[in-house]
């Protein structure tokens, strides 16, 4: 079963997928966007961001990947609530550690949206990277 919110996160996830950048991803985010990624093999603390961060982050992304493919495995919603688990994997465009441009990437991902009036108010990402 589908709702309004489930949607939304489905259709951000697909225009993040496709690597849409700035204007195409500020509909999706309320003004007052909190995004907390965990730490993960990418970033060891943590980062937190706010919309401005966020868009900056997508713009830097294209830069990182030629793609990427995000699998959604499962779907919870329950009101202003949803949770993904998403299998993801991502072609690196410049080297990073020991992997090389063309090299492949792979996480499994859980990504909690909290909306407010259709927007992504708080997103919080638990990325857990294949070892590389």
């Amino acid at each position: 079963m589908s709702t309004p919110n489930l949607d939304i996160a489905r259709r951000f996830v697909q225009a993040v997928e496709r690597g849409a950048t700035a204007e195409a991803l500020r509909p999706f985010f309320d003004p007052a966007l909190s995004h907390h990624e965990y730490p993960n093999r990418l970033f060891p603390k943590g980062v937190k961001r706010d919309v401005q961060a966020m868009l900056e982050s997508s713009e830097k992304g294209q830069k990182v990947l030629s793609s990427q493919r995000y699998e959604i495995r499962g779907a919870v919603a329950s009101g202003d609530e949803v949770a993904l688990e998403i299998d993801w994997t991502g072609t690196l465009s410049v080297p990073l550690g020991t992997l090389k441009p063309g090299d492949t990437l792979h996480a499994m991902i859980g990504q909690f949206f909290t909306f407010r009036d259709g927007r992504i108010v708080s997103l919080r990402n638990y990325d857990c990277y294949d070892p590389f």
